[in-house]
């Protein structure tokens, strides 16, 4: 393993120090660590915070800003970030509105996100979360029970920071999220893994002809290692995994404000249609060239044109994604006048910005 690092102890606070240093406009946060605008609080407004895992960057720290998310938490790498942190950062940015919870659905983020949330419901902090599970490929994975949440969240993250920058309540950011998240639906492939610090080796290996087709952001498993043949006939296949696999029920956990207690719904994932307007997220894993990327949207516009979908709005880089893993993954969002309203709504953070 060769990388840029001093030791694997050093990762996190030597590159979250980076961060912050590169860009004032964040505040760092010790014991417990966590980062916030610098204007946090913002008074007025419902507040939005999100944490994770490290080794998905930019998401989330990079995305911390006007215009998306007041506050982050940053995990060791693929690891979830502790209770104590997110109490913390809930505390830090609520301006008086509420702090809504942005929480992909991977088992350790969801149990430590309902100790922070029932924590400062205790403390008399308004709090409210979202599940998000856009992930297309599994039911059930290594990591979830349920559907993975994955690049969609930066998407959804970007929404809503628009709507609560627009004075939007902390229920209608919450019905507006369940929303987005019903209409947005990723996949992603790998060609070679990525290698975990502590690991010192690759998580999987793949042989010269093969790819790990509906890949997680950890490097869990998908769908099924298939052969690799083509550009054309990977993105192909990943369209129509997105379109055919795009709905489903399931049952997901928020938190009631009025009740104080979990409450399970059942939603229902929306499917991809003719005359379909779409927001696409081609997103880089951490290995693969911008070129390549344009290589897939160049087929996946194809794919779009020929199936009736209108693409509105997209977005071509590394957003979400696995530390050094060789692949890619897409996203598309149904959406209408109101989201693109939002989509093009001013954002100014360190990896995403717009309109400031």
């Amino acid at each position: 393993m060769k990388k840029l690092i001093n030791s694997v102890e050093s990762v996190l606070q030597e590159q979250i120090q980076g961060l912050v240093e590169a860009h004032p406009e964040l505040v760092l946060h010790q014991e417990p660590l966590f980062i916030t605008r610098i204007d946090a609080p913002v008074q007025g407004k419902v507040a939005l915070m999100s944490g994770g895992g490290s080794g998905h960057e930019p998401m989330h720290c990079g995305f911390i800003g006007a215009g998306m998310l007041d506050g982050a938490c940053p995990g060791e790498i693929f690891t979830s970030p502790t209770p104590d942190q997110m109490y913390e950062c809930g505390q830090a940015i609520d301006g008086g509105q509420g702090v809504l919870m942005l929480i992909k659905n991977y088992t350790g983020d969801i149990l430590n996100f309902e100790t922070a949330a029932e924590l400062l419901h205790a403390d008399g902090t308004a709090v409210a979360t979202l599940v998000i599970d856009d992930d297309v490929a599994v039911k059930d994975s290594l990591y979830t029970a349920g559907r993975r949440g994955v690049a969609n969240t930066v998407i959804i993250e970007k929404l809503l920071g628009a709507a609560a920058a627009r004075g939007d309540s902390l229920d209608e950011c919450v019905a507006l999220g369940q929303k987005i998240n019903n209409q947005g639906h990723s996949i992603g492939i790998a060609l070679g893994a990525c290698t975990v610090p502590a690991a010192g080796k690759p998580s999987f290996v793949l042989a010269e002809n093969e790819m790990e087709f509906g890949v997680g952001i950890h490097g869990e498993p998908g769908i099924e290692r298939r052969p690799f043949t083509s550009l054309n006939d990977t993105v192909d296949a990943m369209f129509q995994t997105l379109i055919e696999h795009g709905s489903y029920q399931r049952t997901l956990r928020h938190w009631d404000r009025q009740a104080g207690d979990w409450r399970e719904t059942r939603q229902a994932k929306q499917p991809l249609a003719k005359g379909d307007r779409v927001i696409v997220l081609v997103n880089n894993l951490g290995a693969t060239p911008l070129s390549e990327l344009y290589g897939v949207w160049h087929r996946l516009a194809v794919c779009c044109a020929e199936f009736g979908l209108t693409i509105e709005r997209k977005l071509i880089g590394s957003y979400c994604t696995s530390l050094d893993m060789q692949g890619m993954s897409i996203t598309m969002l149904k959406v209408d006048d109101e989201l693109l309203s939002l989509w093009d709504a001013p954002v100014n953070t360190p990896a995403l910005r717009w309109g400031c």
